[in-house]
């Protein structure tokens, strides 16, 4: 062979060989990837000939499902409307998927594979079909905080601390996705009130109030600076950041240990805390907790809310100067937080100062029901010792037995928690309110946060009866 005819050989082969390759990148090696992409829209057009997977609640009942219609073509239906809306999501053609529906998408749509496994499939005569999602969801529950919250703007979420597992994730109001098949229903339920399309549960956040005092008591045992029976002034009107702090109802009291101040939740007492603990200590106990930082839960990360202080809707720093180190200690100043972030702060003092990685799904069963992945607990962070985490139960427990957080008693049921009430100033109704607990306190099954919008109440009042019927319903 001539030199020419060699290198007109030697060119054919590269070409070939580039062919190869970059046809191989997006058919086998990144057919994943492509098909995650929210610009390409195959994936949902090709939904409505697959038999979309089923999601299920942690006892097997159907949260969403494939019914095939008239035309032939597979759509979603979700069999408890707006119950389970915004942690599951919806799934249409017009408006692409969210929740779960999103995060599930490869599996659900029977996807997870190449485009060589599909073409092997084709071959062998099997119809395209989506595995199933068993979520750690729990019906009863889901149903008992809808109800409780029915009326109000608010969420709740509830996790077990040994796992992880969510087992209650409302938002109220919500809304139901199967009217979402339309342009007109999304265009409809979208232009309600009360935004019923955000997830109230994890995203924007709201001002914890005093239920964060939890955080700055750990930041104050674990640096060794405090005890439980560390005694501080809770006069009221005491200087912080040089501005005067005012207790609730301007009380003031004597030298009160940390356990009363927490039971009674002293303002003027935490701020002093905080302060003495400062800024940087403050930042390490918090990015512990997952504060800074979005969750790490099954969810897609554009529907999800870091939690921290916040400055013109930018994240701020913790040692940034803007930052009022003694009010953020008392859960005010720019705090911007979630009801999961809460709820895990609640878990990991539950589960002796480890925080587990929030999970929403429990395994994932193929078309012929056998489990492919199962999802296991997985530790987060260890936040504070099991010591410190049993001291705060210990003040926790005084809270919920003699304190501000008596109305979320559970007869023969020890609870540890923890209210808030954030001011808000809107109208009449000023505040949002806050509860944090978990039970039993000394072999806790369940941890809660509940968070509810534009009361002209407190957190004793409004979120802690809430927390008590849900702590009830998973508990027995």
């Amino acid at each position: 062979m001539n030199r020419p005819i060699a290198r007109v050989f030697a060119l054919i082969v590269a070409l070939f060989a580039l062919l190869i390759a970059f046809a191989s990148r997006w058919t086998v090696f990144e057919a994943s990837a492509l098909r995650s992409n929210p610009l390409d829209r195959r994936p949902l057009i090709l939904q409505e000939r697959i038999a979309r997977g089923s999601i299920l609640a942690a006892d097997g009942a159907v949260l969403a499902r494939s019914v095939r219609n008239r035309e032939g073509f597979y759509e979603r239906s979700y069999p408890f409307g707006s119950l389970f809306a915004t942690p599951v999501g919806y799934a249409f053609t017009d408006l692409g998927e969210t929740g779960i529906e999103r995060y599930r998408n490869g599996q659900l749509n029977g996807q997870t594979g190449t485009t060589i496994q599909s073409f092997l499939n084709a071959l062998q005569g099997k119809e395209p079909e989506g595995d199933t999602v068993v979520t750690t969801l729990d019906v009863h529950a889901q149903q008992v905080a809808a109800e409780a919250l029915r009326g109000y703007r608010g969420a709740v979420v509830a996790i077990e601390p040994q796992t992880g597992a969510v087992r209650v994730m409302a938002s109220s109001p919500s809304f139901d996705p199967n009217a979402l098949r339309s342009s007109e229903g999304y265009s409809r339920i979208a232009a309600e009130s009360g935004s019923p399309l955000v997830d109230r549960a994890v995203q924007f956040g709201y001002a914890p109030g005093s239920t964060f005092k939890v955080v700055t008591a750990t930041a104050a045992f674990s640096s060794g600076l405090f005890t439980p029976s560390s005694m501080l002034s809770g006069r009221n009107g005491i200087p912080i950041s040089g501005v005067p702090m005012h207790n609730d109802n301007n009380e003031s009291f004597g030298e009160v240990t940390l356990t009363k101040a927490l039971a009674l939740s002293i303002d003027t007492v935490w701020a002093q805390v905080a302060v003495r603990v400062g800024k940087a200590l403050m930042a390490k106990y918090m990015a512990r907790y997952g504060f800074d930082a979005k969750p790490h839960i099954e969810l897609p990360a554009e529907e999800l809310s870091a939690s921290g202080e916040y400055y013109e809707e930018h994240l701020l720093p913790v040692t940034s100067p803007l930052v009022d180190v003694g009010r953020m200690g008392i859960g005010q100043d720019k705090l911007k937080v979630t009801p999961l972030q809460m709820a895990e702060v609640a878990a990991a003092v539950a589960n002796h100062g480890t925080l587990m990685v929030p999970r929403l799904t429990e395994r994932v069963l193929s078309s012929e029901g056998a489990t492919i992945e199962r999802i296991r607990p997985e530790v987060q962070s260890h936040v504070m010792s099991a010591s410190t985490a049993e001291q705060i139960t210990e003040m926790m427990e005084a809270v919920v037995r003699e304190g501000t957080g008596v109305p979320a008693q559970i007869p023969g049921v020890q609870v540890a928690g923890k209210t808030g009430t954030a001011e808000t100033q809107f109208g009449s109704a000023t505040n949002n309110a806050w509860f944090i607990a978990f039970a039993p306190a000394r072999a806790p099954r369940a941890a809660v946060a509940v968070t509810v919008e534009r009361v002209p109440g407190y957190g004793a009042t409004y979120a802690a009866p809430v927390a008590k019927r849900v702590l009830e319903s998973l508990i027995g």
